[in-house]
């Protein structure tokens, strides 16, 4: 398998491990602002950081990071949160994955970015060692 084949097979992974999970915020998931509560909103992007970092490589993974993470705007309840997920950085044994949470309020056609984080993840074996994110298995498309 020659480099380009390599990266080919990385880009249409990357392409194909983008996670959109829409929910919805309701009363019980806000603070006393009656906006959406920061703890919640990270639980969100953790999850669905590891959705498409999970469907990248296919092996065991754990947090390791949640950088910076920029509260642009406060997602108020009864709006949606549409969180939005794609692997921006591939390591050796690590994966970077960029996560949005866009602001649609339900009975508007709007819809604009919210939240923005990254978190980083690292493949482990069956002794959670940290483990090769690239396989020979997944370059053969797990046959």
């Amino acid at each position: 398998m020659t480099e380009i084949d390599k990266e080919t097979i990385i880009a249409k992974r990357i392409e194909d491990s983008i996670t959109s999970v829409t929910k919805t915020v309701f009363p019980g998931r806000t603070n006393h602002h009656n906006t959406l509560f920061g703890g919640d909103a990270l639980a969100w992007m953790d999850e669905v950081a590891f959705i498409a970092a999970t469907r990248f490589c296919r092996k065991p993974l754990v947090t390791i990071s949640s950088d910076r993470v920029d509260f642009k705007e406060a997602i108020p309840a009864g709006t949606f949160a549409e969180l939005v997920s794609k692997i921006v950085h591939v390591g050796n044994t690590s994966l970077k994955v960029e996560v949005d949470i866009y602001l649609e309020r339900m009975h508007k056609d709007d819809k604009h970015l919210a939240i923005s984080g990254s978190f980083t993840f690292v493949a482990v074996d069956d002794n959670h060692r940290p483990t090769p994110v690239i396989c020979d298995k997944m370059l053969n498309g797990f046959k």
